[in-house]
């Protein structure tokens, strides 16, 4: 299976600990927070190559990765101008095969089972899954709810409260934007999601693994403390998926 990584993120809010570097690209005890996403992922035995969806310091990102990362074919779809969440992956995808294909954002970890994810999807196979995780504050992020195992509505960012959030993994097929007349400059969460939510009734595959988003400096010193442990051992088993 392919993978896109959305790694094109400016790291406003890191600039006090990160300067002038895609947040992908901050440094985690002496290696980018990418380098840990792409270890994952070639971990799981289930990805065969990955593109990186690339824009600011694109160069920094391809000098330092190259063609590959441990045997594992990296590409890179370049932004000449920003395109949003959505048309970064729309543009990283134009001309593929329209089959399923996993994408993750690139400044978060989800310490996912992700064979048992793509078994999962392939037992009912649809134009769009989502992977969620519970959270004890959902307000920071905006919390989902579902029923039936289906995605069917995205809530505000509000006050701090558990609930389910989106965990930034897709399994999506590409046709998926030209069905709904979406192309340029677009984002995926408000125009995508949110704006088509009824008609897609998006799978909800629901985890309790180990989670962290690098967004905030927080959780970005967070990382250097904990990350460094997590690489050392493999992924962890899945929650049940499917649950309400």
């Amino acid at each position: 299976m392919k993978a896109v990584v959305l790694a094109g993120g400016l790291g406003t809010r890191l600039r006090e600990r990160v300067p002038d570097l895609p947040k992908p690209m901050a440094p985690i005890a002496g290696r980018p927070f990418l380098a840990y996403l792409l270890e994952r992922l070639k971990a799981s035995g289930v990805v065969d190559a990955v593109t990186l969806s690339v824009g600011y310091r694109a160069d920094l990102i391809q000098s330092f990765f190259g063609k590959d990362f441990d045997g594992m074919p990296l590409d890179y779809a370049v932004e000449a101008e920003p395109l949003g969440t959505g048309g970064a992956i729309a543009h990283a995808l134009h001309g593929a095969a329209d089959v399923p294909t996993l994408v993750l954002n690139g400044d978060t970890l989800l310490d996912l089972e992700l064979p048992a994810l793509v078994d999962w999807y392939a037992r009912a196979p649809e134009a769009l899954a989502m992977v969620l995780r519970q959270v004890d504050d959902a307000g920071r992020y905006g919390a989902i709810r579902t029923e039936d195992g289906r995605v069917t509505a995205f809530l505000p960012r509000g006050p701090a409260a558990p609930g389910l959030i989106n965990a930034g993994i897709y399994l999506l097929r590409p046709s998926l934007f030209t069905e709904l007349g979406l192309d340029g400059r677009f984002s995926f969460e408000s125009d995508l999601l949110q704006r088509h939510v009824d008609r897609l009734r998006p799978r909800a595959h629901v985890v309790d693994a180990y989670f962290i988003d690098i967004g905030v400096p927080d959780d970005y010193d967070r990382a250097n403390r904990e990350l460094p442990g997590l690489a050392a051992r493999p992924p962890a088993a899945s929650a049940p998926a499917d649950r309400p």
